[in-house]
């Protein structure tokens, strides 16, 4: 802001009052100054420190940590994997999952066989059967009294 700028909006204005105005004006722009020159300051301090932090390596905890969390992943990665190898064969051959315990699917498929095999070569005996075929010959409605009844009737 100028004098004449200040006239322009003012023109009683006297002398003392332009000046007080422009003295106040100039107090603001150099405080406004040095704040943003503080300001300036401690963004140039915190992108030095930033680009330290970036630079700098990882701790031996932290970085211990992330490899035994990577460790973790892909160990459970092939244990999914080989679960699902293993369902698979199972049901394309048709025995129990659980049954499996190869880690490829040659060796999951030749187990499968064996354990095919060895079903095949070992059934359970079955029961002998039973004359009547366990079947009641002579089917009723009578209750536990009638036939006490009955019982008692012959015997007595």
């Amino acid at each position: 802001m100028t004098r004449t700028d200040i006239t322009a909006i003012f023109p009683d204005a006297t002398k003392e009052q332009i000046d007080k105005l422009l003295d106040m004006n100039g107090g603001d722009i150099n405080k406004a100054k040095g704040d943003l020159t503080a300001l300036q300051g401690q963004l140039t301090a915190a992108q030095t420190e930033l680009r330290a932090l970036k630079d700098k390596p990882a701790d031996k905890e932290s970085t211990a940590r992330i490899q035994a969390l990577e460790d973790e992943l892909a160990g459970l990665k092939n244990a999914n994997a080989l679960r699902d190898l293993r369902e698979k064969v199972a049901k394309d051959a048709g025995v129990p999952a659980s049954l499996l315990t190869g880690d490829t699917e040659d060796a999951c498929k030749s187990q499968a066989e064996a354990i095919k095999s060895f079903a095949a070569s070992t059934k359970a005996p079955s029961y002998p059967g039973l004359p009547d075929g366990g079947e009641v010959r002579t089917p009723g409605t009578s209750t536990a009294r009638d036939k006490f009844a009955e019982w008692a009737k012959d015997s007595l």
